[in-house]
């Protein structure tokens, strides 16, 4: 007697969410090709399916995955060289080929033990700097993470065909310059530092607010981050900007408990009980930001944490130093001129200056570079409640609901529309 398919589904979908990045890694230091190992990690995805509803859904869905997927590798890989041992050798293979040429410090294996967690060496590779910037975070997302290529467009602010085709001219450079899949050494980290960084904070953010679904948080692609964090902070203890990185990150998920009510509905942050803030994080995220901020000058993981921490000093939203937060928002626009960092800058400035100066502020972002992004017109429709321009806030509203995918949100602002239209 088979498996319910529904259950099978839900433990499949479940399992993508947790054991993608694990179960492709482990197929990569077979194949040491990313597009193979990932035909083969996506293969045993749908082998599964069948088998499960046969068999029953393993006690270890991670570990049966992986041995699939692996098996699958090693079939391919089998069969590869049956054809190359049947056809004339018509071109000499290129140093890149021979497996003395370095290869074997790479996916197939680390002798050294200097990334000792699968997922970050897979990150490291991903990182590598022959590719554009945009390109290695998103290759990174699509195959360490698992996220779909609308996920991923959502994180960069285009559109989802610019991002499939990103994506794919990354590949392809992958393979058209033969770039080897290794594990970079001790002098190399540090140029990659940046990239591995901006990708491990861009799996938090898109695991904080899920782009779409109904869940607020994916706790997977949030526990995913920190902990890459924390095996990025023991191989590059000395780094200021990694310990900045993981104490934004404890921070940030500090709050998780109180971003929701028990009815699943948003809660602002200045609705939120303190009180079931995650104290211990909050304590080991400020004891990261203090020592990084003695580093030298802050880059921007550190400042942002900063903020965070700022936030989290606060016992009431009343007493929030929105001074010392709008002077940490200008120093970050320095060392970081994102325009989501003005957006999020100018909402500062309601805070501490009022509404009226806040709305100058958004109005002197370029709409353009944040077109897409929700929460522009979300932080316009809030302050123009704010100030009783109730129809020019249900427009901005109504705006925002046409950009927002995922439930939780789109609820809080249909609320929100529902106060200042009745």
């Amino acid at each position: 007697m088979g498996t319910d398919p529904g259950r099978v589904r839900e433990a499949l979908a479940e399992a993508h969410r947790r054991e993608w990045a694990a179960v492709l890694a482990a197929t990569v230091r077979v194949t040491r090709d990313l597009d193979l190992a990932e035909e083969c990690a996506q293969d045993a995805f749908v082998t599964a399916l069948q088998a499960w509803e046969r068999d029953g859904i393993p006690r270890s869905p991670g570990a049966w995955l992986t041995t699939a997927a692996r098996r699958k590798a090693l079939d391919a890989i089998r069969r590869a060289s049956t054809l190359r041992s049947k056809l004339p050798l018509l071109v000499v293979p290129e140093a890149s080929d021979d497996p003395g040429d370095g290869l074997g410090e790479g996916l197939g294996g680390d002798p050294a033990g200097e990334i000792a967690d699968d997922r970050l060496r897979l990150v490291f590779t991903c990182c590598h700097p022959a590719l554009a910037r945009e390109a290695q975070a998103a290759l990174t997302l699509r195959l360490v993470c698992g996220l779909t290529t609308a996920e991923i467009a959502r994180a960069f602010l285009v559109s989802e065909a610019t991002m499939a085709a990103r994506v794919t001219r990354a590949k392809r450079k992958i393979a058209a310059a033969r770039i080897p899949y290794r594990v970079p050494g001790a002098h190399e980290l540090p140029e990659r530092l940046d990239a591995v960084l901006t990708v491990v904070h861009l799996v938090l953010t898109t695991g904080h607010t899920a782009p779409s679904g109904d869940a607020l948080v994916r706790d997977d692609l949030v526990a995913r981050a920190i902990d890459l964090g924390r095996v990025l902070l023991g191989l590059m203890p000395d780094e200021a900007e990694v310990r900045g990185l993981l104490a934004l990150m404890l921070l940030t998920d500090a709050r998780r408990a109180t971003r929701v009510d028990p009815q699943g509905d948003l809660v602002l942050l200045e609705d939120q009980d303190r009180s079931r803030w995650d104290r211990e994080a909050i304590a080991e995220g400020r004891a990261l930001v203090t020592a990084a901020l003695r580093g030298g000058r802050p880059g921007r993981f550190t400042l942002q944490a900063a903020i965070a921490a700022t936030h989290a000093d606060a016992r009431t939203w009343a007493e929030t130093d929105w001074v010392q937060i709008v002077a940490l928002y200008d120093l970050l626009l320095l060392t970081w001129p994102s325009p989501v960092v003005a957006l999020n800058r100018a909402a500062a400035l309601a805070m501490r200056d009022g509404a009226e100066v806040g709305l100058v502020a958004l109005g002197a972002l370029d709409a353009s570079a944040l077109a897409g992004y929700h929460y522009l017109p979300a932080a316009r429709a809030d302050l123009l409640r704010r100030l009783g321009r109730r129809e020019e806030a249900a427009s901005a509203y109504r705006e925002a609901l046409a950009l927002v995918d995922n439930t939780t949100e789109r609820t809080f602002l249909q609320r929100r529309l529902a106060e200042v239209t009745t």
